[in-house]
């Protein structure tokens, strides 16, 4: 195993979050005798981040803890062309208003991993439409363009999986990678950025920005990747088969986010303890040891480290005080999610697709005919059921997993 000198590294390492290393000698010399300011991009596609985007948002949290200063940079110009990494197809581009929306909502995520300010450690965000809005285009081609061959765009994997697949690629998302480059370059203009940290898929992202601060500034950059995170499963991390675990409340409940870390499968306790939470690495080792019903403690530590980490210890003792009620005490824990109901009855067709746990009434129906579905902990065996609302609360369920409660307003 590789021994670093620098806390930084050997937080990173000891982790599990290095993947690729562009310079681990003269960046572990580096961590070990300066404050290194470093940054990860993130596009603003959507009005919040997910479980996919964590392990990125915990690296920077890694290199605030161990010293550093971390970088946010949220993508206002870049998301107006569009990353092709793992693209199949080129995104919806959004407007000016839309891509606004996003950036605020997305923001507030953050403040919960870093710490923001004004000191040598401290995080700050930026966005990258502020220097990429002001580019003038022929200028830009002649003194950037220059340094990008079309051979070599051609060889990154974000262009040719997607020519292979014989899927379109514009000439905007080609462009993607110059741009994400010149983030760099101004960085480190800007703010003494030294290191971009990012996925595995970002790596010749990486690199084509610190090669343009080498040849135009001659500065010395540096860039950490990070292994494609897998479930034990083999399926991509921050994906559920109801969809993306959101990190927005608004998107997601802390419960729901809860339960999400709750069904960790075993094989991943362990590895998830160390990518998503502060836990010290010998009780993970203690944890992770743990077998048969005992490991069930150990993936509520998890989903209570990981939940307060995101929305607080408040929504997780929430989160874990209502599954407690809800699958060892059998009640109906008041952090579940509410359809309210305006008529004194309603089918149980209807109530599985308004609390959203069924996508239309055809799935409902196939929910019940084999089982699925409960009220008050009771199966539901007709599909044409109706239940009364009029005296109290009802608990619906689908499956093992999905619990909320009815009520008539």
């Amino acid at each position: 195993m590789t021994q670093y000198q620098s806390d930084l590294l050997r937080l990173l390492n000891d982790r599990g979050y290095i993947h690729q290393l562009t310079d681990a000698k003269a960046l572990d010399a580096l961590a070990t005798k300066s404050i290194i300011p470093g940054y990860i991009g993130f596009d603003v596609t959507a009005d919040s981040l997910h479980v996919g985007n964590l392990v990125q948002i915990m690296l920077l949290r890694r290199l605030q803890q161990s010293g550093h200063k971390p970088i946010v940079v949220m993508g206002g110009g870049t998301t107006k062309v569009g990353d092709p990494s793992g693209k199949d197809e080129m995104r919806k581009l959004l407007d000016d208003e839309g891509i606004a929306s996003n950036f605020a909502k997305i923001r507030d995520s953050f403040e919960n991993f870093l710490t923001f300010g004004d000191g040598p450690t401290d995080a700050i965000m930026v966005n990258n439409d502020d220097w990429l809005g002001e580019l003038k285009y022929i200028p830009f081609l002649r003194d950037i363009g220059r340094h990008f061959t079309i051979n070599r765009m051609l060889a990154f994997d974000s262009v040719k999986l997607r020519l292979e697949r014989e899927q379109p690629l514009t000439f905007l998302e080609f462009n993607y990678m110059i741009l994400q480059a010149y983030d760099f370059l101004e960085l480190s203009r800007q703010y003494g950025c030294q290191l971009q940290l990012g996925g595995s898929d970002q790596w010749g992202n990486i690199v084509n920005g610190i090669e343009l601060g080498r040849r135009i500034d001659g500065a010395e950059l540096y860039g950490v990747t990070t292994p494609l995170i897998t479930k034990a499963d083999g399926s991509k991390m921050g994906k559920s088969v109801d969809g993306a675990i959101w990190l927005n409340a608004a998107r997601l409940s802390p419960y729901d986010y809860w339960q999400f870390w709750r069904n960790t499968d075993d094989r991943d306790v362990g590895k998830f303890m160390r990518l998503f939470t502060d836990i010290d690495l010998s009780e993970i080792s203690r944890l992770e040891s743990l077998e048969g019903s005992e490991i069930n403690e150990a993936k509520k530590i998890l989903a209570d480290a990981a939940t307060a980490m995101a929305h607080g210890q408040t929504a997780a003792n929430d989160a874990a005080q209502t599954a407690q009620q809800t699958f060892e005490q059998g009640a109906a824990g008041g952090d579940l999610p509410v359809f309210e109901v305006s008529e004194a009855q309603i089918s149980i067709l209807d109530a599985l697709v308004g609390i959203g746990f069924c996508a239309s009434k055809g799935e409902a129906k196939r929910l019940v005919a084999g089982g699925g579905a409960r009220i008050d902990d009771e199966p539901v065996g007709d599909a044409g059921a109706m239940i009364d609302l009029t005296d109290a609360d009802k608990k619906i369920s689908a499956g093992k997993k999905k619990h909320g409660l009815l009520r008539k307003v």
